[in-house]
């Protein structure tokens, strides 16, 4: 798709289609309302004082303009942008995708897009673009029948009065970054059988050639020589060998903030089963999405080599299936992590956290001193926040914070837990050192406290995203399936580090 961002008046662009965010209550008396009311024919206004459009968030209302030299856009979408009150960068995307998939029905092929949000035009510009291209995710790749074949050719943001300049890299950001979300969620949509761990280490090395990253793929040899018994108690009930890519970014210049690396660890379990605990059989084929943290950390590390931040940061992948077999680990089983620290293994089928334990110690040993988990970790998480917020628990207040505020910037929403060292008394085990489940209180607390055993000596902060990485319904700016949930965060705390 063809995007560009434009500076003019909105009369004055080619494109099938103008997009425009209006306000609740917002009336078509002045202003640009009062503009389109006149391109419309008084249509705007009937509209908006019959109250078939009110401007909620997510509302529409399309309308067909008179044929003119003076009305280049022919079709013209009303958008509810919600209350005024709550306007700013977090509303842009959800705009712009439920303005793009609307128009993508109607078999629009060119739509501008008129944000009319407060926000700074290169912010607003890549918001934009990313919403739109999010927006137009499908979750349809395998379909021969009754598959979406409509396409949006051009993509136009219009901010009057803004900056050229600003506008085109905040065009260039806002599809590095919208590219990155759907990459990740294509990702966590593909079946089991086309991303076992080998696949999934096959594509990252395909990210590292495109964009000029590190890589090093660990391969079991390898992990048993580091000592990763907790990871590979996981992989070895399968025959589909468990992997560890390690994705490595270095600023092109070097800066002050060398000394300091942040690893970016995800659970990559491309199936779960359950192992020998073994799941209930409905709905286990979502379990394919269970390596959308691994996914996460992919995408975020194919943006961050084409948007070039100042500081270092590595991505740590732990890729394995959990399957039961002859050769699965059984509960009752105790493991060595990495560190030498003892597991007794109560649930194999709480396996993303003995995965991670190994990759946690393994960013340390690549020298990380900040470390961000992310896993769609426990069922427990979507009984205690539902699908609106992620978990986030960690030991660094300052890095749990910026997580929160980064994530208000780009919509995404995080709400801290407790870890109170009380917690870690739940997963002490009588005959080894930790157990890898704590019992049925607080599940998402106590998988967090078993992490923790292994991020000592770092700022680190765990992300539960397994009530939200996938969305049972559509929404008007997004399709229903993988969500692709904290990579605009990570991208913006990235992004937001000072040399």
């Amino acid at each position: 798709m063809e995007v560009e961002g434009r500076q003019g008046h909105f009369q004055e662009i080619e494109a099938q289609a103008l997009a425009v965010a209006v306000f609740k209550d917002e009336k078509a008396d002045d202003g640009l309302l009062k503009e389109l009311d006149a391109a419309s024919g008084g249509v705007v206004k009937s509209v908006i004082e019959a109250e078939e459009f009110k401007g909620k968030e997510g509302e529409m209302a399309f309308l067909h303009l008179a044929a003119s030299e003076a009305n280049k856009p022919r079709r013209l979408l009303l958008v509810g942008a919600g209350e005024r009150s709550d306007s700013g960068p977090a509303q842009v995307p959800k705009f712009a995708g439920a303005a793009a998939r609307f128009v993508r029905d109607k078999n629009v092929k060119s739509v501008a897009l008129l944000p009319r949000f407060e926000v700074d035009p290169e912010t607003v510009a890549a918001s934009a673009v990313e919403g739109a291209l999010m927006g137009l995710f499908e979750i349809d790749k395998y379909r021969t029948v009754e598959k979406e074949q409509r396409v949006l050719d051009r993509l136009i943001v219009v901010v009057p009065g803004a900056s050229q300049e600003a506008l085109e890299r905040g065009v260039k950001r806002g599809r590095i970054i919208g590219e990155a979300v759907n990459y990740t969620r294509d990702l966590a949509n593909e079946p089991g059988a086309y991303m076992t761990p080998t696949i999934m280490a096959e594509r990252a090395q395909d990210i590292a050639r495109e964009f000029k990253l590190g890589i090093d793929v660990l391969d079991e040899a390898r992990m048993k020589q580091e000592g990763m018994g907790s990871l590979l108690s996981v992989s070895q009930g399968s025959d589909q060998p468990g992997k560890l890519i390690v994705l490595k970014y270095t600023p092109p210049t070097p800066t002050k903030n060398d000394a300091q690396l942040l690893a970016l660890v995800g659970k990559g379990v491309t199936f779960d089963s359950g192992g020998i605990s073994l799941k209930p059989g409905e709905n286990m084929e979502l379990m394919k999405y269970d390596m959308t943290g691994g996914a996460t950390v992919m995408g975020v590390m194919r943006a961050i080599a084409q948007l070039e931040p100042p500081i270092p940061v590595i991505g740590v992948v732990p890729c394995v299936e959990n399957l039961p077999s002859g050769k699965a680990t059984k509960p009752g089983d105790v493991v060595r992590a990495m560190t030498g620290k003892t597991i007794e293994i109560i649930n194999t089928d709480a396996e993303g956290r003995l995965i991670l334990a190994d990759a946690i110690a393994y960013a340390k040993k690549l020298g990380a001193t900040k470390i961000i988990d992310l896993a769609t970790l426990t069922g427990a998480v979507s009984i205690a926040l539902g699908d609106v917020n992620a978990a986030v628990l960690g030991t660094d207040q300052d890095l749990i914070d910026e997580i929160i505020g980064a994530g208000q910037e780009v919509g995404e929403k995080f709400w801290q837990l407790p870890l109170d060292k009380e917690y870690s008394k739940q997963i002490k085990s009588d005959i080894a050192d930790i157990k890898n489940v704590g019992g049925r209180k607080a599940g998402t607390i106590t998988a967090a406290a078993f992490l923790k055993e292994f991020a000592d000596g770092v700022s680190w902060a765990h992300l539960d995203i397994a009530g939200t990485a996938w969305a049972d319904e559509a929404k008007p700016h997004r399709s229903k399936g993988p969500t692709g949930i904290a990579v605009r965060t990570l991208l913006n705390i990235v992004q937001r580090a000072v040399r």
